[in-house]
């Protein structure tokens, strides 16, 4: 406890040390549950301050009515509150407080409230008992920080969370006039809570009233490369400067510390550029760049393959060189951010070389409308769903600052705010099956996966266009395999019968390089999006689950003792409704298809195996 050097028999208590914290004591070695109790002592002896470590109501009653005073400090000041507050007591607390116990009474070393006692520990459902019996959350306790400063130094994003939803101000100052947000940069290393905390919109210009310092200023002398970037990527300001009229770049020089200063530096570049009228219009032009860039790559790599030089040097020099210039290009005029795009820019580009090529080479082979027009259905098809997978949202969780503070509210005080209702990163209360998504920033509902040939997220919105996307883009490179096949047959002079397999081969690549380079480039993409969709149809009508769950599931499955059926889930209703719910189908009235909101579906009780699985971090 705070300042409380006591013992009792058989239990001593450990001073919690935690980012210069001390002088507070903690509860652990006294008693490992509220209701695990020591079975050699007898409670009677017990003194009411030892009762109130150890819960016991009884015992407790017995002593107040015999005439103690529950106002009553020990000789440390420490209340009898502040014991059951830090050992997470409610009945104790309800009951103290009906007898008189003051709610806000400071105590310890520290001069502390119970609130603050109970943040330290990171006890949720004492602070949620102290707030609604009046508890001031904007008291400053001894060392001057206020109950949402504390939460941020022991790191406890629930209790964060819950204040802020209660109404204290993210940007309440402590005694020195830092924010939490500055706190955390400064004292709390690593990603968290000042990434929770940039959730909640904290003033990133705010200066402390001693130093004048940014929390940009106080992640830099404390060396947090984490929040300093973190601080970047909300927008930090590089021009402030501190009561020395040091910038932040001129505070990373002193401290000497290389990675923030390259950090700092490159921020300071990439800002440079945004103000250029030039620079802007290449980034709002960048995919188109790197679109352009990919059709030159794979045509450029196409007409190498195509030379009459038989110099396998000079053929492997120009594609060294077309990388390299490439490269330069998509550095200089791209941005990183961009770059994760590529997967897209490349299918894409295949398509119109694969779709050149057809035309040009393949076409003629083929007679009659009917061996032509495959082709052309699955060009279009593959054109058009793509643009509806990628245009149509895929089940982003939406909630307004005033729904998030209600969920946030309602899920801690029911017991519920954990990372399988509550997502930390969105702050809103997840649906069933949603999952957030790291690359898109969000949640989204019924989530499939991200993939990376459609740069975005597969969900309930765009899962039926992903899948028809799939099956015609398969189509089209069947169909262009073939066409290789028969442009072969006509204008190669040998034949795997009557040459062997190395002599057709080397015909092959003499009648046409570029036709077996697109050949190439038709099988990889036919390989990987047949596979996909296969997958897909055999998960959705077999198991009526999401690439995402039936991973999940499998690999929970690996580490049960027990065999988990992907067959026995709540979410599969045979073969045939499994795809008439995906596809939303009635078939003339044949089936009747399941209408499930599932980004507003929270109450649904399924299988416990499946509540675990589906709500990942």
């Amino acid at each position: 406890m705070e300042g409380a050097g006591r013992e009792c028999k058989n239990h001593s208590h450990g001073a919690l040390h935690h980012h210069g914290w001390h002088n507070m004591y903690e509860d652990k070695d006294l008693i490992k549950e509220q209701d695990v109790l020591p079975f050699v002592e007898d409670y009677s002896n017990f003194d009411i301050v030892k009762a109130t470590q150890y819960g016991l109501l009884e015992r407790c009653q017995e002593l107040i009515e015999a005439g103690y005073d529950v106002r009553q400090p020990d000789k440390e000041n420490v209340t009898l509150l502040h014991w059951a507050a830090i050992n997470n007591r409610l009945d104790l607390v309800k009951f103290f407080i009906s007898k008189g116990a003051i709610v806000d009474q400071l105590g310890g070393d520290l001069n502390s409230t119970p609130l603050h006692w109970a943040i330290r520990q990171g006890h949720l459902s004492m602070v949620i008992l102290l707030l609604k019996f009046g508890a001031d959350p904007a008291l400053i306790d001894g060392e001057g920080y206020s109950s949402l400063h504390l939460a941020v130094l022991f790191q406890h994003m629930p209790v964060i969370a819950y204040l802020i939803s209660k109404g204290q101000s993210v940007d309440t100052t402590d005694r020195n006039g830092q924010t939490p947000l500055m706190l955390s940069a400064h004292k709390v290393i690593g990603m968290e809570p000042t990434r929770f905390l940039l959730k909640f919109n904290p003033s990133i210009r705010a200066v402390d009233n001693v130093e004048k310092n940014t929390a940009l200023h106080w992640a830099i002398l404390a060396g947090n490369v984490n929040a300093v970037d973190l601080l970047l990527e909300a927008g930090s300001s590089l021009d402030i400067k501190n009561v020395k009229g040091e910038r932040p770049l001129d505070l990373a020089h002193q401290t000497k510390n290389r990675v923030i200063i390259h950090l700092l530096s490159e921020e300071e570049k990439v800002r440079d550029r945004k103000t250029s009228r030039f620079m802007k219009i290449l980034e709002k032009n960048e995919f188109l760049l790197l679109l352009i860039s990919s059709l030159i790559l794979i045509w450029a790599i196409g007409c190498v393959a195509d030379l009459n030089s038989d110099s396998w040097l000079l053929k492997g020099s120009l594609l060294v060189f077309i990388f390299v210039a490439l490269s330069f290009f998509a550095r200089l005029f791209v941005g990183f951010n961009k770059l994760q795009y590529f997967p897209i820019a490349f299918m894409l580009s295949s398509i119109f070389w694969i779709s050149w090529t057809f035309f040009i080479y393949f076409l003629p082979n083929l007679s009659g409308t009917l061996a032509q027009l495959p082709f052309f259905l699955s060009i279009v098809g593959v054109l058009y769903y793509f643009y509806k997978t990628v245009r149509t949202d895929p089940g982003y969780i939406k909630t307004t600052e005033e729904e998030t503070r209600k969920n946030i509210i309602n899920l801690a005080e029911s017991g519920s705010l954990d990372f399988r209702t509550f997502c930390t990163s969105c702050l809103v209360k997840k649906p069933l099956r949603s999952m957030h998504c790291h690359s898109c920033n969000s949640c989204v509902a019924r989530y499939d996966q991200h993939c990376i040939w459609i740069g975005r997220c597969v969900g309930v919105g765009n899962h039926c266009y992903f899948v028809l996307f799939l099956f015609f883009l398969t189509m089209m490179n069947i169909w262009a395999i073939y066409g290789a096949i028969l442009y072969w047959s006509e204008h190669c002079t040998t034949t795997y019968h009557q040459d062997g397999a190395w002599t057709s081969f080397t015909q092959i690549v003499s009648c046409s390089p570029w036709v077996l380079y697109v050949f190439a480039l038709t099988s990889f993409h036919a390989l990987w999006s047949a596979l996909l969709l296969i997958l897909q149809f055999y998960q959705i009508a077999f198991f009526g689950l999401t690439s995402h769950e039936k991973i999940t599931l499998w690999r929970q499955s690996k580490r049960s003792k027990h065999p988990i059926s992907l067959r026995k889930t709540p979410y599969n209703h045979g073969c045939l409704q499994n795809l008439a719910d995906f596809f939303q189908c009635r078939c003339f009235g044949m089936f009747k298809p399941n209408v499930v909101d599932w980004t507003k579906q929270y109450t649904q009780k399924f299988h416990s195996l499946m509540d675990q699985d589906v709500h990942p971090v």
